[in-house]
């Protein structure tokens, strides 16, 4: 008797382990931003669904001393993101909503962090 409900416990747990869904670790959608192309025009790059929760230094204008930062940030992903203006999401910071947070030409970023 006490094997069968020791049985259905296992296996109603096991039921119960499968229904729960993971965590997602990223974003879901795309988070835009533009830089400055090597003969200075502007350039729009899209990051497709990025990791949550850590600092992504945006490429393209991780070195400082080598570049423009990036601007007008569009956050089309489902998580909020913060964006930086230096690559190791220091300095100033300013957050955007999901999926309509935006930012002007003045927003100046080099890396950003979603939650």
């Amino acid at each position: 008797m006490r094997l069968r409900h020791a049985a259905l416990a296992a296996f109603g747990a096991f039921t119960l382990l499968l229904t729960v869904p993971a965590s997602a670790s990223a974003a879901t959608g795309e988070f835009q931003y533009t830089v400055t192309g090597l003969d200075g025009r502007p350039l729009r790059v899209v990051l497709d669904d990025p990791e949550s929760g850590e600092c992504i230094a945006l490429p393209e204008v991780a070195d400082p001393d080598a570049s423009y930062p990036a601007h007008s940030p569009r956050n089309r992903t489902t998580s909020t993101a913060t964006v930086f203006t230096e690559p190791d999401c220091s300095g100033d910071w300013f957050t955007l909503r999901p999926l309509t947070g935006h930012g002007s030409a003045r927003l100046q970023l080099r890396s950003v962090v979603f939650s």
